[in-house]
């Protein structure tokens, strides 16, 4: 089981090739880590987390958060002793052997995909509602929501994956400048929020905090894990930071800290404003997502923050800032996308690495004649991602998404006290403080937000687990590079446009 390891000696030669100019400090780490984080999860789930734990969302936010920062202390001493493309999927391989580094992937890729879906469910719901608010018209649900949630079919969310596929075919990534822009938009959008809903709070409306329990705020914290996913883009910077060993906690824990405060300025905004208790009946909370839900909702004419698809920009119009709500509406139209093409490209990149380890088939790692793209797995991943967002409610993706990434953080966490056992004279440019508090603080956050997963997502990732066994020992065992004797390691051309693996023969 592990027995096949990829040599990490020699994934360490290509890397120190590369030889990074260390250039960033803890002020620009903590910034590159704010700008990864803040996006998606804070617009498109405070409706969820709120139908989950009502006011006690706040709680859930910190939790969430602090689950995140023992498992980046964790991510970063790997990021910097291993610092090459593949991340968790790489780092197993190196130190857990095959099988581990196969379902690592085989859940990154779930988590990839599925996210993608999500933030496009997400970018429907901000882009209907600033139509229909705009123009005074109104869309039907049936073409503008899946069949879990009072329609039939998304339309919206389809079309933008389907446009996002399309960009990622001919060869379309954002440069620094357009992704700094639009990570400007989402802060401003933010900001300007804070400064309009929080001055007008009414304190009742925290109460009661938590209609539902703390196992209310325990689920929602699990959803509300989908909103800090990107910190990691902080871990892959170790080899390009000046004395890691001082700026990487204070980046890691730095841009943490400013979003949680940051997402609790806005949770305490929606709350405080508008109130966020759940819908009950019977003295139970309705699962969100759910048919339920949106016969509740409908009955109520969505006049409910837990009933909105675009929780923030309805907040605003509620309070009277009817102009400025379209424009929380508009910032998120322009810069969700942009999430979307990154976890696209994420998603094939680790098809690609898995595919060039003879682990996928080799058409996976194609490359279109003229664009010079993995088009073959680009076009897969966006069929995937489209009918995810044409038929599934936000939450439930962002829960499946999540269940992939607590699976992929969680082997991580394993993984650096495996590796700081069998070789402790390795040089590690970082080393995770407290190793062996931290990083079974990590592995039991992991599996305490998993476990409060609701049980659909559970089950499809149990599926989705058992389906990645039979494949691995189906296809992938019996091709594997490395247990043919062939170690190939590609690492210092991971910034490059993946190219063709040569037939084997």
């Amino acid at each position: 089981m592990f027995g096949r390891v990829k040599p990490l000696d020699a994934i360490l030669a290509t890397a120190e090739k590369k030889s990074l100019h260390r250039s960033l400090g803890a002020f620009q780490l903590t910034m590159l880590g704010v700008g990864a984080v803040i996006g998606t999860g804070i617009f498109v789930l405070t409706a969820e987390a709120a139908q989950k734990a009502g006011p006690g969302m706040m709680i859930s936010f910190m939790i969430a958060g602090f689950v995140c920062a023992v498992s980046a202390l964790c991510y970063a001493e790997m990021a910097a002793m291993v610092p090459v493309s593949g991340s968790a999927y790489t780092y197993s391989y190196a130190v857990m052997g095959e099988l581990v580094a196969w379902m690592v992937g085989w859940a990154l890729i779930l988590e990839y995909a599925v996210a993608a879906g999500a933030v496009s469910v997400g970018w429907s719901g901000y882009v209907v509602g600033l139509i229909e608010n705009a123009f005074s018209i109104n869309i039907p649900d049936l073409l503008v929501r899946g069949p879990y949630d009072g329609g039939v079919i998304n339309l919206p969310a389809m079309l933008i994956a389907g446009l996002v596929t399309w960009l990622l075919v001919i060869g379309t990534r954002e440069s620094a400048s357009v992704n700094a822009i639009l990570v400007s938009i989402k802060v401003t959008a933010l900001t300007l929020f804070v400064i309009l809903a929080v001055p007008v709070m009414k304190m009742e409306n925290f109460e009661p905090f938590s209609p539902l329990g703390f196992s209310g705020i325990g689920a929602a914290a699990a959803s509300i894990f989908f909103a800090y996913v990107g910190f990691d883009a902080v871990s892959t910077a170790a080899e390009e930071t000046k004395n890691p060993q001082r700026n990487m906690p204070i980046g890691l824990i730095g841009s943490l800290g400013i979003c949680t405060i940051f997402y609790l300025l806005v949770a305490a905004g929606v709350i405080g404003s508008v109130g966020a208790q759940p819908v009950m009946v019977g003295g139970v909370g309705l699962e969100p997502g759910s048919p339920e839900l949106a016969q509740q909702c409908a009955a109520i004419a969505d006049q409910a923050v837990v009933c909105s698809k675009e929780a923030l920009a309805w907040t605003l119009r509620e309070i009277g800032y009817l102009q400025i709500g379209n424009l929380i509406g508009l910032a998120a139209g322009l810069a969700l996308p942009s999430v979307i093409l990154m976890m696209m490209f994420g998603q094939t990149r680790i098809f690609f690495v898995m595919s060039r380890d003879g682990l996928l088939p080799e058409v996976f790692s194609k490359i279109h004649p003229r664009y010079n793209t993995p088009h073959v797995i680009t076009i897969i991943t966006g069929v995937f991602v489209a009918l995810f967002a044409a038929f599934f409610p936000v939450g439930l993706l962002a829960n499946i998404s999540n269940s992939g990434t607590l699976f992929a953080f969680a082997a991580v966490s394993i993984a650096v006290i495996v590796i700081r056992r069998k070789e402790p004279e390795r040089h590690r440019p970082f080393r995770t403080p407290a190793i062996y508090l931290t990083a079974p603080l990590s592995l039991a956050g992991c599996l305490y937000l998993f476990y409060k997963l609701d049980w659909k997502s559970q089950q499809l990732f149990v599926i989705w687990a058992v389906i990645g066994l039979v494949v691995y020992f189906a296809y992938s065992r019996s091709r594997s590079h490395v247990g043919r004797g062939m170690v190939e390691v590609h690492e210092d051309d991971s910034d490059i446009p993946p190219q063709p693996v040569p037939p084997i023969n």
